[in-house]
């Protein structure tokens, strides 16, 4: 059978507060909000460019504490970024705490308000 999948469309993180983690998503990492469809939960879509991440303000039913400190040994959602220092600076001036990398190469760890863990790789073009 040929492969008939092509790319990733979207990934959703589960949220607490759609406003708190539109604060952080926009307001920190610089995200866009798009236009998202009328459900009977509160949520935002955000664009990633040819990808997407939705925040899903609904019940977590996994747990939020006893996560591993580095994100990296966590299930995580992993972006691209053009400058990791500008990255490193935005977190450090908001006091988001992030991990390195532990293999080397130009990424950080961090986790949102909800504990879920974000990769950010270096990908200048």
């Amino acid at each position: 059978m040929t492969q008939n999948i092509i790319k990733l469309h979207h990934s959703s993180l589960l949220v607490a507060d759609t406003e708190s983690s539109l604060k952080f998503y926009c307001g920190i990492l610089g995200l866009k909000q798009l236009d998202r469809p009328d459900f009977p939960y509160h949520g935002a879509w955000l664009d990633l460019g040819l990808q997407q991440l939705h925040l899903l303000e609904l019940p977590n039913p996994d747990p939020t504490t006893g996560r591993p400190a580095h994100g990296g040994r966590d299930r995580h959602v992993a972006f691209n970024v053009l400058n990791l220092n500008v990255l490193k600076e935005t977190l450090e001036n908001n006091n988001i705490p992030f991990t390195l990398s532990a293999s080397g190469r130009r990424a950080l760890f961090c986790r949102d308000l909800d504990g879920n863990a974000l990769e950010f790789i270096e990908n200048p073009v």
